[in-house]
């Protein structure tokens, strides 16, 4: 069949493809989302070495069968050697996976990625770089396997390094090399000759991202792709990206401050509640196993408009330091400003203050920061926030070794919150001497904790107890 090229609109948003140019998608209902994409009419849809007549062979050999007689067999794992990265992964790489790793430029995806691939044991990798030059991936692993790093286990020994952007080369590339891990660095630079369009369209990246796909599935060999994200914080090309894979993990974090937090977005192999937590240093990023440490600071003296939260990320638990200030407003319109919380739940608590507790915050100026530079979502730091607000409010500070968790409701009431155990296990640990909780209708043994555990039902119960 003769080759054909046709200009088609692909929507960036959902991957929607139209004739002509349309303003809003009808699909997804995104506004100024189409872009022009040329492809190919006629094409060989094969891979590698497969064919027609082998597809049709491997298809007639598929048939149905009852899901009682599926022979599942246990997964073997491959341990990443680090921690924090097993934990999110759901306790290592999968043979066959397709992984996708996102995050803004310059967080450290590369960084985190390569410094996986020179940390796993007895494990050749295969690092396909389609930004970089080789010499430039070797001073960054320089700097991960020097004598004065603080990252150990860092090995140059099973990497192997190409820079290349095509997709149809580099399956000469894992026969030469034959590697137990693929690393493509990035998704959006790669291109085939399949497709008539520039690199980083949404043709490009769905033609390529399915060709690693099968390429994975077909061969056993994980890999792991890195992506760039857009203006939004979405993964950068069409929506189908993530689900054609098998992980999303996002690597996020501010970049003026040292933490990264790895959260995972999907995945086939694991749970989505496991965060992960490194420090970016100069030499590498070094797993934080105690967060609650990194994310709290001792004072010489008690400051107003600070309180500690024991907040939960997925199953972690880990107590943050909640900062508030309010002030008269110097202008007619209050400000209200929050880092790391949700400005909306902000006012949401601030009009509960104002109406259920009876405190005069209309006219004032509030600011909230979550120390750190982390994005908290947990409804159980509201006690913690409201506090601290109350706290600068009134400029007397809470005693420092009080904890607070709980969820506030629209009537004033302090809401039960979940695994409530792990918060004051956590608390208890670090030398806490007292946790202020919501007060809970099933009955749990609070004794166990070396710990005094004050059970509040309403607001005005746990400012009583925190400011007398």
């Amino acid at each position: 069949m003769a080759l054909k090229v046709k200009t088609i609109y692909v929507c960036k948003e959902c991957g929607a493809e139209s004739p002509k140019w349309m303003g809003r998608c009808s699909q997804c209902g995104e506004w100024n989302t189409f872009v022009e994409e040329q492809v190919t009419i006629g094409g060989s849809k094969s891979f590698g070495s497969g064919s027609t007549s082998s597809s049709s062979t491997l298809s007639a050999t598929i048939t149905p069968m009852p899901l009682a007689k599926v022979q599942v067999n246990e997964v073997s794992r491959t341990s990443t050697a680090n921690a924090e990265l097993d934990r999110v992964l759901g306790g290592g790489i999968v043979p066959g996976a397709l992984i996708l790793i996102g995050g803004e430029p310059g967080i450290g995806k590369s960084t985190l990625v390569l410094q996986m691939a020179l940390s796993i044991p007895n494990r050749k990798v295969l690092y396909v770089s389609g930004e970089e030059s080789t010499q430039q991936i070797k001073l960054r692993a320089d700097r991960l396997i020097s004598p004065t790093s603080k990252v150990s286990g860092v090995s140059a020994d099973n990497c192997m390094v190409v820079s290349d952007t095509s997709i149809d080369r580099l399956q000469s590339h894992i026969d030469a090399a034959k590697p137990d891990l693929v690393v493509i660095d990035s998704i959006q630079t790669m291109e085939t000759e399949r497709v008539e369009s520039f690199q980083g369209s949404i043709s490009q990246i769905k033609e390529c991202t399915s060709m690693l796909m099968h390429l994975a599935k077909s061969s056993g060999t994980p890999i792991i792709l890195i992506g760039h994200i857009n203006k939004d914080g979405q993964i950068a090309g069409p929506k189908i990206l993530e689900h054609m894979v098998d992980v999303v993990l996002q690597f996020e974090g501010d970049r003026n401050n040292m933490y990264r937090i790895l959260r995972s977005i999907k995945n086939r192999f694991g749970s989505t509640n496991e965060i992960g937590i490194f420090e970016m240093l100069g030499d590498g990023l070094r797993e934080v196993t105690n967060p609650s440490e990194m994310l709290l600071n001792e004072y010489s003296q008690a400051l107003s408009g600070v309180s500690v939260a024991a907040a939960m990320e997925g199953m972690r638990p880990f107590l943050i330091e909640v900062q508030a200030l309010a002030s008269t407003a110097a202008y007619g319109t209050p400000q209200r400003s929050a880092t790391g919380f949700d400005i909306r739940r902000l006012n949401m608590l601030l009009a509960v203050l104002e109406k259920r507790a009876g405190f005069k915050l209309a006219a004032k100026d509030v600011f909230l920061n979550i120390a750190g530079g982390i994005k908290v979502a947990d409804p159980a730091i509201d006690l913690a926030v409201a506090s601290s607000i109350l706290s600068s409010n009134t400029d007397i500070a809470i005693n420092a070794g009080t904890c607070l968790a709980g969820e506030i409701g629209l009537s004033g009431e302090i809401r039960p919150v979940n695994r409530i155990e792990q918060r004051v296990s956590e608390a208890a640990k670090l030398g806490f001497k007292k946790i202020i909780i919501p007060k809970y209708g099933a009955r749990i043994n609070f004794k166990k904790f070396d710990i005094e555990v004050a059970q509040v039902y309403k607001l005005e119960e746990a400012f009583r107890l925190l400011f007398a």
